[in-house]
């Protein structure tokens, strides 16, 4: 009698172990989607920055072209136009790639203590 009292505190306080683990990981998870959700707003700010930028240096490619009018102009154009075409490309299909591999954090990690305090209830 005293073997199975002892086992059933003991089983009791490992699932109040799991239950708190569990709740400070899904805090922890929720505290990192806030920040990812403020970095999502820092990357609009910087997004919008680099508008700007490239805006810039479109008119400075513009000016380019001007300067050169009367000797290369389609040369310079041509030129221009593909560097940018090509930045562009490669630099968009790595953003895609990175936010397309951004997992939620400690997703497996809830999903596994979850299944503890599972089976550590019944």
């Amino acid at each position: 009698m005293a073997d199975e009292g002892l086992f059933v505190s003991i089983k009791n306080m490992a699932a109040t172990l799991v239950a708190v683990v569990h709740t400070r990981l899904d805090i922890l998870s929720t505290d990192l989607e806030e920040g990812r959700e403020r970095l999502m707003s820092l990357l609009v700010m910087a997004f919008v920055s680099l508008f700007c930028l490239c805006v810039g240096v479109v008119l400075l490619a513009i000016f380019i072209v001007v300067a050169f009018w009367d000797t290369h102009r389609l040369l310079v154009l041509g030129l221009l136009t593909s560097i940018f075409l090509v930045a562009g490309a490669v630099l968009c299909g790595l953003a895609i790639r990175a936010l397309k591999a951004m997992p939620r954090l400690f997703k497996a990690s809830l999903i596994e203590l979850a299944k503890d305090k599972q089976h550590l209830d019944s």
